[in-house]
């Protein structure tokens, strides 16, 4: 079977077209028009603006998702949409664009949980992950552990009860003086900050996989830079597999602060360096405890930070440490796309869900 997904709850506006056929996902399109050079102007996404962008480019992503993939739209089997979590009026373009395509040519329609989207990317893997197994979450709007009991049942076990770690990352990066979104120079500046702190050079080619990051991560909490950048864990008490990030990033904010207010100012790669190291020790963690919880289940990272070198290696490391299988999406399908709607979209379908012309967005969990 073929499927045309499309995804708008944020500031991508994305379309795919994959085929099913025994079990197997096969991306044939997945075409995403991003806004980041919009919203960079102003320090992160505006709700108003993102809404009025998709409405605009809605139309042609899909139908050149459909151009490159050589499916017609007679042939699509289902069209899946986020419905939500995520800006009001961003959803409201997609799922409103959905249903008119999918009702005006008789093809039925599958609403998906943006979240568990973001899992479904795992599908994509040589190996999908097949359920039970645990999933962590990641993005500018989400921080979450879930169970996945199966393909369209999730147990959220685990969360942030403030900041999400991307939108953390992005508050204290703009500090540092790094563009939005600052995920990406973030991790690169606190590759830079480990090897400083341990006086080596950066190897090139070098990031947080990288093992001489590795090491010299490991080593980074006995230096005495480390010591000076101190920053709270957003780990909660033993006792819930919750997270607040407020805590690390306005002790961060502060911190910076009280450095300015005598005239000095920290170097940014070992300050990246310390609060890179601060939430994925953090994360490690919490997702270790989950692990005592549910003992030898897979775990699968998912989400826009999921792109993060350094997390991937913690997580690598801890993973080895259980003995447990890491799924981790190409870095490609870990921010917000089309693919990975489709993915979920298909579960939902053999599921027997199907979304009715009333259909509504959300932007709630």
């Amino acid at each position: 079977m073929y499927l045309l997904s499309i995804e708008s709850s944020c500031d991508e506006t994305a379309a795919a077209v994959v085929r099913a056929e025994d079990g197997r996902l096969t991306v044939l399109s997945d075409v995403v028009a991003s806004q980041v050079d919009t919203h960079r102007l102003f320090g992160g996404v505006v709700p108003e603006i993102a809404s009025r962008a998709h409405a605009e480019v809605i139309s042609s992503v899909t139908y050149r998702a459909l151009s490159e993939s050589g499916v017609r739209l007679s042939d699509v089997d289902a069209v899946a949409v986020t419905d939500h979590p995520g800006l009001i009026g961003a959803l409201l373009v997609g799922v409103n664009f959905a249903k008119s395509l999918a009702y005006s040519h008789g093809i039925p329609l599958v609403a998906v949980d943006h979240i568990k989207g973001h899992i479904a990317a795992a599908y994509y893997d040589k190996e999908p992950p097949k359920p039970p197994f645990l999933s962590f979450v990641v993005s500018g709007g989400h921080t979450a552990i879930y169970h996945v009991r199966d393909y369209t049942d999730v147990l959220l076990i685990g969360g942030t009860r403030d900041d999400a770690m991307g939108e953390a990352f992005d508050k204290v990066g703009r500090l540092l003086g790094l563009p939005y979104p600052a995920g990406a120079g973030f991790d690169a500046l606190a590759t830079e900050g480990f090897f400083a702190a341990v006086g080596q050079p950066v190897p090139e080619g070098a990031d947080g996989e990288h093992p001489a990051t590795v090491s010299a991560a490991r080593r980074f909490p006995k230096t005495e830079a480390a010591k000076e950048l101190a920053l709270p864990t957003p780990a909660l008490p033993q006792g819930t597999l919750d997270f607040s990030f407020s805590g690390p990033k306005t002790a961060a904010v502060n911190l910076l602060h009280r450095y300015e207010q005598v005239g000095k100012r920290p170097d940014r790669a070992l300050f990246a360096a310390a609060y890179t190291h601060t939430v994925t020790e953090a994360a490690a963690k919490k997702l270790s405890e989950a692990m005592d919880r549910y003992p030898g289940l897979p775990l699968v990272l998912a989400g826009g930070v999921a792109a993060n070198s350094h997390l991937r290696a913690a997580l690598s490391s801890l993973s080895r440490e259980r003995g447990v299988r890491l799924v981790i999406p190409p870095r490609s399908l870990c921010g917000d796309n089309g693919a990975m709607i489709a993915a979920q979209g298909y579960y939902e379908f053999l599921a027997g869900h199907r979304a009715e012309a009333d259909l509504n967005a959300s932007a709630l969990d």
